[in-house]
């Protein structure tokens, strides 16, 4: 491996022109695409194996041409106050928006509220539903125009007018922190290189990278149906380990040429060690995204193979052309240890913590703050772990009382007109009418249908917890019914989810008398099918996804209890940050802060997404700062000195990638799109918590405690096992390896 990729290294930095030509067509190309690219239509929400996902498909069988899966809008009218909904006057407003709804040519149809009875019983609020042929995502922007413009003029006629529904959706938006999050990386990579030119290289390789990735995703968003949120989660991923990979390889290469080496063996020597952790870690970045295939939701398997290209991609960059600009940029990148004479003067004979300089003679100058720190880890190993073992224990408490549940309107912000009207409906209407039930009796096997239907209602009625049942609204077939069930708890709340499994109860009853089955579908059934998934497909994945990549740490790290050491401290990370999760957007805590205006349950993808991004990522630390103290231990250290050593080299810049990580990742934490906000925020305090407490205090502290048992390896299994040889190994007894003559022109000009 380290040798492929030394030569890989050597090559791009002599082929820069080439490799550069490359990656620029590929982004030219990328771009093209996704600007010819027809708008990314209905990003299909299936479920498969579920009740409510059954019961959908058996309505568009069932009742072909209702448009099941088409866009949905309630334009709900509020009377000022002393005034009725039914009073002339604004009873004419009202009908003529009606009628100019209706006029539309995507709209299906319009519900008048006088005769539909969608009139509040104080009489002071009601609501037109609209239903389109489209979905909210295909509607076109003259159909959106006029459902705000007939809501405009009912405004201006004196009543308080607000749209719920999906007819309005928009592609949500990240905001200006997202920029903020990445000058934030710009200023922590200068700081750390001390040099313009190496900063900008880790940036502008990341910002390629993500370029090709997205614009690759939007070009084929239409044909594979991707939804807006797997752009932008693939833009979160791929900045991150884009700029961190790039980081490791120039701050390796820099290293490389401090130890006096000419610039194309150390871009050679860079990625052949460097680059073969970058590769290591990469995929297990892409096992864990790419796993999310076992939950078996068509979106959440699209939005971790998108984002997992884009991680592929960030690795080629960094391995390629990295190099390439290297050679670019020539003298520009100094040594590590030399600033350049902007960022102020050269400091010789200081160690720094990412230069692999030989040992210094008795009395050398004051060691670096990574090798104090990992001193004084090995020196209290018991304490540092206790401590970190605990405070991880302690944040991750909330935990225990995670909710889980799929957003609506009611968790979006008060200043959209989806949230207005959300509250609209509740005050007038009650909580549960924003999440109504649709109950559908299949009575095909039935010898009586319509007492089927009969009893299916009446038994709903008598249920805790329902306010309205409607009468079966049979199909023209007479063999299927639909029956609309309004909860007196909001969409999101546990009694809702208890009425849900109480009907489907009652239906098996039912079902056993009559031969007639009842299904429970609709948003509100859908999402608590999709929380209970999520919840069964955990332990799986987790096992999957972990037990992957503890085989792939074995054969890097040559060890058992190292990867095993790494999982454990994941699980730690992990919980600590959805502990963090549930305090901030479940308890409330410093939600204004973050920008939360509504708590309620956490997302119901959340922990799983976690447990796939966040394993991934937190390899990328694990694996880099790891391979270096494998690395001083082949090469003959004592186990804790090693420790020491890789700290030496690696601590400095792991810092420096978990910064940068954190504020690409917190530069979400502005969108308006609430999953993107959580997500943003938790893998940002799950990067804190595993590159600041697990790696950089826990790994040390059992790393001194095994000592050399924590390189252990079964002698069959190392015989059985392939050679990667990731330390560089190989490129040990290429010392003497010269550049021929073609070579030293090349290195000449640089």
């Amino acid at each position: 491996m380290a040798t492929f990729l030394y030569k890989l290294g050597r090559l791009a930095f002599r082929r820069r022109h080439f490799v550069a030509l490359i990656w620029v067509a590929l982004l030219t190309l990328a771009g093209v695409g996704a600007a010819s690219a027809p708008p990314a239509g209905n990003s299909s929400f299936s479920i498969p194996g579920t009740e409510a996902q059954k019961a959908f498909d058996l309505l568009e069988q069932r009742f072909p041409g209702a448009s099941a899966d088409g866009a949905t809008a309630r334009v709900v009218f509020k009377a000022p106050s002393g005034e009725k909904m039914t009073d002339a006057g604004h009873k004419a407003t009202v009908e003529k928006t009606v009628d100019e709804l209706s006029d539309g040519s995507e709209v299906a149809s319009v519900a008048d509220p006088y005769t539909g009875n969608a009139v509040s019983k104080d009489g002071t609020i009601a609501y037109a539903s609209v239903k389109y042929d489209v979905s909210g995502m295909e509607l076109e922007e003259s159909t959106k125009d006029a459902l705000e413009d007939a809501a405009q003029q009912a405004r201006d006629a004196g009543l308080t007018v607000e749209v719920g529904g999906d007819a309005l959706q928009a592609v949500p938006e990240t905001g200006a922190t997202e920029v903020i999050g990445i000058a934030v990386a710009a200023v922590v990579l200068v700081i750390t290189f001390g040099s313009l030119v190496a900063a900008g290289l880790p940036l502008l390789t990341a910002l390629i990278g993500v370029g090709i990735g997205v614009s690759s995703i939007t070009a084929l968003a239409s044909a594979l149906e991707l939804g807006s949120t797997t752009s932008i989660l693939a833009m979160m991923i791929g900045l991150a380990v884009g700029i961190d990979y790039a980081l490791f390889i120039v701050s390796r290469y820099r290293a490389e040429l401090a130890e006096g080496r000419e610039r194309e063996e150390a871009a050679g020597r860079a990625v052949g060690t460097a680059g073969s952790a970058v590769v290591f870690a990469g995929l297990t970045v892409v096992i864990a995204l790419v796993g999310l295939a076992v939950v078996n939701i068509p979106m959440l398997t699209k939005m971790g193979i998108a984002a997992a290209g884009t991680v592929a991609i960030a690795v080629l960059i960094a391995l390629t052309m990295i190099p390439a600009l290297l050679g670019y940029a020539g003298r520009r990148v100094k040594p590590a240890g030399a600033k350049g004479k902007r960022l102020g003067r050269s400091r010789k004979g200081e160690p720094q913590p990412d230069a692999s300089q030989p040992e210094q003679p008795a009395g050398q100058p004051k060691a670096n703050l990574g090798t104090r720190w990992a001193s004084f880890v090995v020196r209290r190993p018991l304490a540092v772990l206790l401590l970190g073992v605990i405070g991880l224990g302690a944040a991750a408490v909330p935990a225990a009382s995670l909710e889980l549940g799929l957003p609506d309107d009611g968790s979006q912000p008060t200043s959209t007109t989806q949230r207005r009207a959300y509250d609209l409906l509740s005050e007038g209407f009650g909580p549960g009418f924003n999440g109504p039930l649709m109950v559908v009796v299949d009575a095909k096997g039935s010898d009586a249908p319509k007492d089927a239907f009969s009893d299916v209602a009446g038994k709903i009625e008598g249920l805790d917890g329902v306010v309205a049942v409607t009468p079966p609204a049979p199909n023209k077939g007479g063999d299927t019914a639909t029956i609309t069930v309004i909860p007196d708890s909001k969409p999101s709340s546990v009694q809702t989810e208890d009425l849900v499994h109480s009907i489907r109860d009652a239906g098996g009853d039912i079902e056993a008398k009559t031969g007639a089955e009842t299904l429970v579908t609709g948003s509100t059934a859908m999402n608590i099918d999709v929380s209970e998934k999520l919840n069964d497909a955990l332990v799986p994945y987790l096992v999957l996804v972990v037990g992957l990549a503890f085989l792939l740490l074995i054969v890097v790290f040559r060890s058992i209890l190292v990867p095993l050491k790494a999982a454990l401290g994941f699980l730690l990370s992990v919980m600590a940050a959805l502990g963090a999760v549930v305090a901030v957007f479940q308890w409330g805590w410093l939600s204004g802060l973050m920008g939360v205006e509504e708590t309620g349950p956490v997302m119901s993808m959340m922990p799983i997404f976690m447990v796939g991004v966040v394993f991934g990522l937190a390899m990328d630390y694990e694996v880099f700062l790891v391979t270096r103290m494998r690395e001083a231990y082949v090469h003959g250290e004592k186990p804790n000195q090693a420790v020491v050593t890789g700290f030496k080299h690696g601590a400095r810049v792991v810092t420096a990638a978990a910064v940068i990580m954190m504020a690409v990742f917190a530069g979400f934490i502005g969108s308006s799109e609430s999953m993107v906000k959580m997500i943003g925020f938790g893998l940002a305090i799950a990067v804190f918590f595993d590159a600041f407490v697990v790696r950089m205090a826990i790994v040390p502290a059992v790393l001194a405690l095994l000592g050399k048992r924590a390189w252990w390896l079964p002698k069959w299994l190392d015989r059985a096992l392939p050679n990667v040889d990731v330390e560089g190994e190989g490129l040990r007894s290429g010392d003497e390896r010269g550049s021929g003559p073609d070579e030293d022109r090349e290195l000449v000009r640089a």
